[in-house]
């Protein structure tokens, strides 16, 4: 352990002193052969550990860990995270005073013991009353690139990248969905690492870099969801893009019939893109090799395996705006333009929320505000005359929807509890006008850390559980709710 990493241990002398965590820290190093070494904020132990030959891990063996006490150690941390796996590299976020900044990175060298690591160690209790929080860690390579001409092929934006940054791996360029000799308008850029596309965006992201005299904008693509091999084996469902929007799931379903009769079960299209549904596994592999890259009423079509996203996840991440979930079940399938669409350059003004809106066109309503000049005619209107797609809060929707079937307003009751020292909310939906039916009232089993959160998720919640015993909704109107 180098000098700097000692002299950073001696700030800390609320449990112990500096001279006792320094040997509690030569001791851990005596016994595992790693060595530990601080730059840069951080205190790396091992990255690689004693032995290691070859690259390091892939991506998806890190972990994140959050709610780390301050004034606890590697001493400490290295044995509880060594239950999961080998790891390849401890990373501690230190102060300059010597405690830790309350979180750290863990690199495992397989994905499975990272994923263990998640399973036996988020919430675990550390420390009487201290609960610390893991969760995957995935080092994004990938920049979001707007305001990009529409007519530039994707050679052209990958010869522009590679000249004004370094690293570029690849640029990934999606045609509009209107007119397929046209891009929509954005790209992503695929770098060789993550400091590269840091080192990228650090040079881009002022907002005045300009490609063919267009101001980009720049921004980080949210990474892929990451599916385990075992879940991705058992799908049985095709993501296929690029579609006409005048192709219909009919033209659809009978391509992919054609190589083998009845393999198909049902074809859910989405404007430009759809989920093909197999009986079986095997023919939609099959399927997969055989249809990648034929053409359908022209369109050159692009076909993979849908990656499933599993319930729990859904519910936490919709809030976020993260995925956009189809109304048919809580098992649902993302795909790559939902995952990594980013909309920037939204006024400040508008809630977070409503910024990273994931959708594969563009939605039926602009989200943006306009001058108000003065002397502008205005004509007082109800809520209930405008059309569902002027809604963007399920809250809204389902106030309308109970309206137009001449219901009474839903009511909403409102419950907490205290988890942690945190108060968290929930609240209870009932429909009055079907309250003596099959169910009397709707509370998700999630709670919230915000009143309007829990309200809005509540009437999600709602809405799906209407739309299954009622049929209340169309798949369009369930989409519009789920795409913030």
């Amino acid at each position: 352990m180098n000098e700097e990493s000692i002299d950073g241990t001696n700030g800390c002398n609320k449990v112990r002193t500096g001279t006792q965590n320094e040997a509690a820290l030569l001791a851990l190093m005596e016994k595992t052969g790693y060595n530990m070494v601080q730059e840069n904020g951080q205190r790396k132990f091992g990255g690689p550990p004693p032995g290691w030959e070859g690259p390091p891990p892939p991506r998806g063996c890190e972990v994140f860990v959050g709610k780390i006490p301050r004034d606890m150690y590697e001493d400490e941390l290295v044995p509880v995270f060594e239950r999961a796996g080998k790891i390849y590299e401890f990373r501690l976020m230190m102060e300059f005073s010597g405690e830790n900044r309350g979180y750290a990175f863990v690199m495992y060298t397989t994905k499975e013991e990272a994923q263990l690591a998640i399973r036996i160690l988020n919430n675990y209790e550390i420390r009487p009353g201290r609960f610390i929080g893991v969760c995957v860690s995935l080092d994004n390579c990938r920049l979001f690139i707007g305001a990009i001409p529409k007519e530039k092929k994707k050679e052209e934006i990958l010869d522009e990248m590679k000249k004004v940054t370094e690293g570029v791996v690849d640029v990934i360029v999606y045609p509009s969905a209107t007119d397929k000799t046209k891009n929509r308008g954005f790209a992503f850029v695929e770098y060789e690492s993550h400091r590269a596309a840091a080192m990228a965006r650090r040079k881009l992201i002022p907002g005045t870099f300009q490609l063919w005299g267009h101001t980009i904008q720049v921004d980080w693509a949210d990474p892929e969801k990451e599916v385990d091999e075992e879940t991705m084996q058992r799908v049985k469902v095709l993501y296929v893009r690029n579609l006409m929007i005048s192709t219909t799931e009919e033209t659809i379903k009978a391509e992919f019939n054609k190589f083998k009769p009845g393999a198909v079960e049902r074809v859910k299209k989405l404007r430009d893109y759809a989920f093909v549904h197999f009986f079986n596994r095997e023919d939609a592999v099959a399927a997969m090799s055989v249809m990648n890259g034929k053409c359908i009423d022209g369109a050159s079509i692009e076909v993979t395996l849908a990656k499933p996203v599993n319930k729990e996840n859904t519910w936490r991440q919709h809030l976020n705006g993260q995925i956009s979930p189809n109304s048919e079940n809580l098992i649902v399938f993302a795909n790559k333009e939902e995952n990594h669409l980013k909309t920037v350059g939204k006024p400040p003004t508008l809630p977070a929320r409503l910024n990273g809106q994931h959708s594969p066109s563009p939605p039926e309503i602009e989200r943006c505000t306009y001058p108000f000049f003065p002397g502008t005619k205005l004509t007082p209107i109800s809520m209930y005359s405008l059309k569902s797609n002027h809604f963007s809060s399920a809250v809204m929707h389902l106030d309308y929807y109970c309206n137009k079937n001449n219901w009474p307003p839903p009511e909403y009751y409102l419950y907490s509890t205290s988890q942690d020292g945190k108060v968290l909310l929930v609240y209870k939906i009932v429909i009055p006008a079907i309250a003596n039916g099959s169910q009397s009232y709707f509370m998700p089993d999630k709670l919230c850390t915000t009143l309007e959160d829990a309200k809005e998720l509540a009437a999600q919640f709602t809405l799906l559980h209407l739309d299954r015993e009622h049929n209340l909704f169309s798949l369009d109107l369930c989409r519009r709710i789920w795409r913030k």
